[in-house]
């Protein structure tokens, strides 16, 4: 495995962030000036070339909202794939190793190396997923993903919290450090390790996102950072998103 020479610093300890979460309110507006939008139906984009592109939920999500920017890839001439992780709210390295599944397959159908988009946490999943199979990951594109800490909403911790006592109960470990900086399992070292140099890199982003703070959703490589406005859950909603995802992934050469 090839990495970057610029490796993140990765934040372990947890920390809420007053984040200006009553913004999340507009992502309706978000969606509407989406479906106005040329973008949305193909026009001003560069076509895709066939290959895959998996998309991944974000954190208590599931792949049903991510139906927009599906049939969007199918229509700017891409072959889109939803996670099939199910809910996002697991043991992360389980939810690494069910992506791994719809990778194979994936890969099996259309020959050739996968693009990975994820919402939130679903970028930190890709993230992983790319780290440890860099060679069958063609380029990683991130939506409001803190991969880089943990420095969310206070709202959005005790979510985490919730989740994993329920995975505390069902492994029967007195303090499991899921969710946390700390977890030692293979996904979350992964997301600390270098990314690898081999994979295209993308890291969308949005400074007025209510849920997550932006600072730990960006590279140390200004050229791999795109800002946009709007919300942290409209980021999925979102037309600029949609035309950077476009050219990222046209730039990205298929191997």
């Amino acid at each position: 495995m090839s990495a970057s020479t610029s490796q993140e610093n990765f934040l372990k300890d947890q920390q809420p962030t007053q984040r200006p979460l009553w913004r999340e309110a507009f992502v309706g507006i978000e969606w509407l000036a989406l479906r106005s939008s040329p973008v949305y139906y193909g026009f001003g984009v560069p076509r895709g070339d066939g290959s895959a592109v998996i998309v991944i939920p974000g954190f208590m999500g599931t792949d049903i909202y991510l139906q927009e920017i599906y049939y969007w890839l199918r229509r700017i001439g891409y072959r889109p794939y939803m996670s099939r992780i199910g809910w996002n709210a697991e043991c992360v390295d389980i939810l690494v190793n069910r992506l791994a599944e719809t990778i194979s397959k994936a890969q099996a159908e259309t020959s050739g190396k996968v693009h990975l988009v994820g919402h939130s946490l679903g970028g930190v999943i890709a993230r992983s997923a790319a780290a440890q199979w860099p060679d069958r990951i063609a380029s990683v594109i991130t939506l409001g993903s803190p991969f880089r800490g943990i420095r969310s909403h206070p709202l959005v911790l005790a979510a985490g919290e919730r989740v994993r006592e329920r995975i505390r109960r069902q492994k029967g470990e007195s303090q499991p450090d899921c969710y946390t900086g700390y977890c030692g399992c293979a996904a979350v070292t992964a997301v600390q390790s270098s990314f690898p140099e081999n994979v295209r890199q993308s890291a969308i982003y949005t400074k007025s996102d209510g849920v997550v703070d932006w600072r730990v959703c960006v590279t140390d490589d200004p050229s791999m950072n795109f800002e946009v406005p709007g919300t942290h859950v409209g980021l999925v909603f979102n037309a600029g998103v949609y035309a950077l995802i476009a050219g990222r992934l046209h730039s990205a050469k298929r191997s």
